[in-house]
């Protein structure tokens, strides 16, 4: 089995979390072409779409049976590897957690990354930015109350949930300084309370430091272009 992967994506981090916490043996394949991601970058994926359609980062290659999204393949690893689980026991907190994974795919990722594609200046339509920062603290602040008050995400366990939501935190700590907004942890308790339980865990700090790299090259890359 492989993972087509980009350090830098926070859905494949999400699923490179879960790998590494459960000790899958799966190759980390990079994307067929060369592509090398910048924020706010069209990425040109013609050779990968010919091994997944969809074009999108992650995809899981088991056997030659290719298929993406990053909750899916969780719930694939979950299933193959159930062991250690990174689901509750209960049908209530495995729902919970489910919930948690739902809320950062379809409420807080998409205005962050409607604001990665404008954090070069040149690129910004400030009423849009201004619109998604505000949508993204909306959420925020529903994660917010959503969090455990100990533990981690959604409880004691590590779940999948702080598989999905410790990346793009990584992301907003890092991009949205660009935009001159405040940290996402600022005047939220409950979120700083659990980025500082997280982040030591073996799993998080090796795909986050493998984020921090690519996110470094990155900054190097557009230093070096600008000079």
């Amino acid at each position: 089995m492989k993972l087509y992967n980009m350090n830098l994506s926070n859905f494949a981090t999400k699923c490179r979390i879960a790998i590494y916490e459960k000790g899958c043996p799966i190759e980390m394949a990079p994307i067929p072409g060369g592509v090398t991601p910048r924020p706010g970058a069209n990425m040109k994926l013609d050779e990968y779409m010919k091994i997944y359609p969809l074009g999108k980062i992650p995809s899981l290659d088991v056997d030659g049976l290719v298929f993406g999204e990053s909750e899916v393949i969780n719930e694939y690893l979950e299933d193959r590897f159930p062991n250690p689980s990174l689901l509750p026991g209960s049908p209530e907190d495995r729902a919970m957690t489910r919930t948690f994974s739902r809320f950062h795919d379809l409420y807080i990722d998409p205005p962050f990354r409607a604001l990665i594609a404008r954090v070069d200046p040149s690129r910004r339509d400030q009423k849009v930015v201004d619109d998604k920062l505000a949508e993204l603290n909306i959420r925020l602040d529903q994660l917010e109350v959503m969090l455990a008050d100990h533990g981690f995400a959604a409880g004691a366990s590590f779940t999948f949930a702080d598989c999905a939501l410790a990346p793009t935190t990584f992301l907003m700590l890092n991009i949205l300084p660009a935009f001159g907004a405040a940290s996402p942890l600022e005047g939220r308790p409950k979120l700083s309370r659990w980025w500082q339980e997280v982040q030591p865990r073996p799993s998080v700090k090796k795909a986050l430091a493998e984020m921090g790299e690519a996110f470094a090259a990155v900054r190097r890359a557009q230093a070096s272009r600008a000079s």
